[in-house]
């Protein structure tokens, strides 16, 4: 006998899989020459992350790909990480210092890097742990972390080559600078706001002039002390004439030039504009193409520094306070605006970004990039959606070079040392052999110049001597990146550049842009909004599986998806269909197989088997090329349909009647009908892995050491496809929706028996009737059932259903008051009148006629003849 609660227990059954297929060691993987790999690295969440609703939809496309593969017979491997998360990781550990009253200066580096380790051991890292609740079916005897040993070194022997290449150097360039860390930060790592500020309108004085000026609108009047120019338009006639002059800057009292550029926009603001090349990226360009000098007049905490005169030492914004009051004095102050602007935030300690000239560490792009180019140009590593390329190809073609270094102890240190009395640079993967005469760069590589190594470093590559290790050799190049569009240049444009440099193989074949996920009013998931439910509590309310169908079923490719908690009940409801389907079989699995009034004689299909047959190996073929076209949501709802209305809704229905009908092969029609549900529980399994996991045990007691996700995933059966099947039985349910409708229709209960009378010409329609009569007397509670074909012979007072070859009646005679029934029919035939009556406005509008295609002009006459002939026939049956 077989075994099933009532009612799902969601929560002791993921705690149970879970526990479960990590001690069968099921998702291991090694190299496998007997089977082709499939591989997914995993895009590494920050070692301070939280699992967020995102993660949850990025982790489970991951892990249907990763699960199909396996099923197919593919050596399938994911393997987890975490990324070190430089600047996020260290503000974290500072702060639970500072609690203790220690900073990191008053431990220095060594003591402060292993308080970190400390930290990353105890609390890091919960993310994984998080997504482990999700049922991710990765290798986790392969979990990597960005600072392992072995993923070290390959950072090393990177920054080693390339540096020995010519291809990272050193430079003086302007920088996201946060003045609270007090380091560069990559743009990911920036966030904008909005904010309420002042717009100063300056006077620059022609220099010798009281009365002639050039007027300046600038938010930032505390950095005019490192000005070095005024910029207009070499067309704007309001300043040609000042064109090569010099102007007078204001309380510095210095003289700087007016030059010509056409980068600024007449139509903005004044029309000029003050030049700080050491503050303002657009700036530093100008200054570049005019040989201007850069003066730097902030400190790292974002103070004034000497340049700044008596403001020295002083912050940024009392600067800018007390600058305004000297300018108002000097008479050179024209007005104050206010205005809204974004302002860029530090995303880790919320300080101000300031743009800041400052030493760091480059990697030159352009040449590297130009393979990684052709790569996507080519089509060897396609995009999805598609559309992504061409943001992928306006990076790659306006590449910048790429900042590296950061001013953090946390993170791979450079490997360069400087010589404490000649300043010769040593750049090596091991220190120099007289260390004590050598002092290293103290600052760390971008969090990104370990990820961008991902994909290869994994597995064990630490350099060019041991490219050719076994693991690598298998695992690479990796098939599937599923990432956030975000990213594509700080991220998958890298690895690309990166597999090819060191390689010389993409790494990585197809990349899938998830869906971001915004809440129903369209607006992206944030904490401060209050729209970004936890996950792990949904996941807790409505079941882990539920969650994964809805976010997949609800995000098309290439669209986001809106979503809000109680659009969960669309898994949640869909699980407790499948449960209840099961629960069904096996019930009846064990009334067969319990009482002699049953046997496991042959039996010989009939429509409604070969039906639902043809409708699996349809829907098969569509998973099929759903998932290998990466439409995910297609793949669930393709799913969702054939499971809730093909399987609960129709055949089970008629599969109650079957096994009373047949007792003498019930075991057989209950047997083959439990083998079918098996199957579509492998198809459902790589979306829902816990619910298929638990139904597929209940109903293989005997397997209790497998699990389905090592089941092979059914391939569809072209010779079971047939259409006209189809189309019969799509007919045999109309006819039962008709009769039931019009039960509906005439407020008849289902339960009250009825007759039926069919107006038909039509052989082939009258024999499957026939053949199908007791299915339909038994789902539609029909008494008798009679054949007609001559309309004159129907009985009065029916409802009448019609359909092509077909005409359902129900006899009325005994179940109806006949007078509310010729209201509603002369109500309906009022509507139609209406309905005819706008089709005929539109066939006769020559403006319809002439702009219309053929197409749509003819479906409107058809419409129209559809139409009179409905009429028709309810006008016959008010008579009646």
């Amino acid at each position: 006998m077989l075994d099933l609660p009532k009612i799902y227990n969601y929560r002791n059954s993921e705690k149970h899989w879970i526990n479960f297929w990590e001690e069968k060691k099921f998702y291991y993987s090694k190299p496998n020459s007997s089977k082709e790999k499939y591989v997914i690295v995993i895009p590494p969440p920050n070692v301070t992350g939280v699992l967020h609703i995102g993660h949850i939809l990025n982790n489970t496309i991951q892990d249907i790909y990763t699960r199909w593969k396996r099923m197919s017979g593919f050596e399938a491997c994911w393997v987890p990480g975490i990324d070190h998360a430089g600047i996020a990781t260290q503000i974290v550990v500072e702060k639970d210092l500072l609690k203790q009253g220690i900073t990191k200066e008053s431990l220095g580096r060594e003591e402060f890097i292993k308080k970190v380790w400390e930290w990353k051991e105890l609390k890091g890292g919960h993310i994984l742990k998080q997504l482990r609740n999700l049922g991710a079916s990765v290798d986790w005897s392969k979990e990597r972390f960005t600072l392992d040993e072995n993923l070290s070194k390959a950072v090393k022997f990177v920054f080693v080559d390339l540096f020995k290449k010519g291809l990272i150097y050193r430079g003086n360039r302007i920088v996201n600078w946060d003045p609270k860390t007090q380091t560069a930060v990559s743009d990911d790592e920036i966030i904008f706001r909005e904010k309420k500020d002042k717009l100063y309108y300056i006077k620059y004085y022609l220099a010798g002039s009281e009365n002639e000026f050039i007027p300046i609108a600038t938010a930032r009047p505390e950095t005019m002390f490192g000005d070095v120019a005024v910029a207009v338009n070499p067309n704007d006639d309001r300043y040609k004439k000042f064109i090569g002059k010099k102007v007078l800057l204001p309380v510095v009292n210095k003289e700087i030039p007016v030059i010509a550029d056409e980068y600024v926009d007449i139509e903005f603001g004044t029309g000029a504009l003050k030049i700080t090349p050491a503050h303002d990226i657009n700036d530093f360009e100008i200054g570049k193409r005019h040989n201007l000098e850069i003066i730097n007049v902030l400190t790292k905490d974002s103070k004034l520094n000497e340049h700044g005169l008596e403001y020295e030492g002083q912050d940024i914004f009392v600067v800018r306070k007390n600058v305004t009051v000297r300018l108002r004095e000097l008479g050179n102050l024209i007005k104050e605006e206010e205005y809204i602007h974004n302002v860029a935030i530090s995303e880790k300690s919320d300080a101000i970004i300031e743009p800041f000239m400052s030493e760091q560490w480059y990697v030159s792009m352009s040449k590297l990039a130009e393979p990684a180019i052709h790569a996507v140009e080519s089509g060897a590593i396609k995009f999805h959606p598609e559309k992504w390329v061409k943001t992928y190809m306006h990076w790659m073609n306006n590449l910048q070079d790429w900042c590296i270094s950061r001013q953090l102890w946390w993170g791979h240190q450079i490997p360069v040392w400087y010589h404490k009395t000649t300043g010769e640079i040593y750049c090596e993967t091991e220190p120099p052999v007289d260390s004590e005469n050598w002092e290293r760069d103290p600052d760390v590589l971008d969090t990104w110049f370990s990820s961008w190594l991902w994909p290869f470093s994994v597995f064990g590559w630490t350099g060019e001597e041991n490219k050719n290790n076994k693991d690598l050799k298998f695992y690479y190049p990796t098939d599937l990146l599923v990432t956030a569009n975000e990213i594509i240049y700080l991220w998958v444009a890298r690895m690309i550049i990166a597999g090819l440099e060191y390689m010389h193989d993409i790494p990585f074949r197809d990349v899938y842009f998830n869906s971001i996920i915004r809440d129903d009013q369209g607006r992206k998931m944030s904490k401060s909004l209050g729209n970004s439910p936890e996950p792990l509590d949904v996941m807790d309310k409505f079941g882990t599986d539920a969650l994964r169908f809805t976010l997949v079923y609800l995000a098309p490719l290439g669209n986001d998806v809106l979503y809000n908690e109680q659009s969960t009940e669309i898994g949640r409801n869909f699980v407790t269909k499948i449960w209840n389907a099961g629960r069904f079989l096996i019930f009846n699995y064990n009334k067969v197989n319990s009482s002699d009034d049953y046997s496991y004689d042959n039996y010989k299909s009939d429509l409604s088997d070969k039906w639902i047959l043809s409708r699996f190996n349809s829907t098969l073929q569509s998973i099929d090329k759903n998932l290998n076209y990466y439409r995910l949501n297609d793949y669930t709802k393709e799913l969702y349909n054939f499971i809730w209305s093909d399987f609960c809704d129709w055949y089970i229905e008629f599969l109650k009647i079957k096994i009373e009908s047949n007792r003498d092969s019930a075991g057989k029609i209950i047997e083959d009908a439990i083998s079918l549900f098996i199957n579509i529980l492998k198809t459902l399994h790589p979306v829902m892995p816990f619910v298929t996991e638990e139904l597929w045990h209940a109903f293989n007691p005997d397997k209790k050491d497998s699990s389905i996700s090592i089941q092979e995933f059914p391939e569809f059966d072209n010779g079971e496809i047939n259409e006209n099947i189809e189309k019969e039985f799509e007919f045999l349910k109309e006819i039962v929706t008709s009769i039931r409708n019009l039960k509906a229709e005439n407020g008849i209960s289902l339960g009250t028996s009825c007759e039926i009378v069919f107006l038909t010409q039509n052989e082939d329609v009258q024999d499957l009737i026939k053949e199908f009569d007791d299915y339909i007397k038994k789902l539609c509670n029909v008494s008798d059932i009679k054949f007609l074909d001559d309309p004159d012979d129907v009985p009065k007072n029916s409802a009448a259903s019609v359909h092509k070859d077909l005409e359902v009646y129900l006899v009325l005679e005994g179940l109806i008051d006949f007078a509310k029934q010729n209201e509603k029919i002369q109500k309906e035939i009022e509507n139609l009148e209406k309905y005819l009556d706008n089709i005929n406005k539109k066939l006769t509008n020559e403006r319809f006629l002439e702009k219309a295609s053929e197409e749509v002009v003819e479906k409107e006459r058809e419409k129209r003849e559809d139409t009179i002939d409905k009429l028709e026939k309810l006008k016959q049956k008010l008579e009646y």
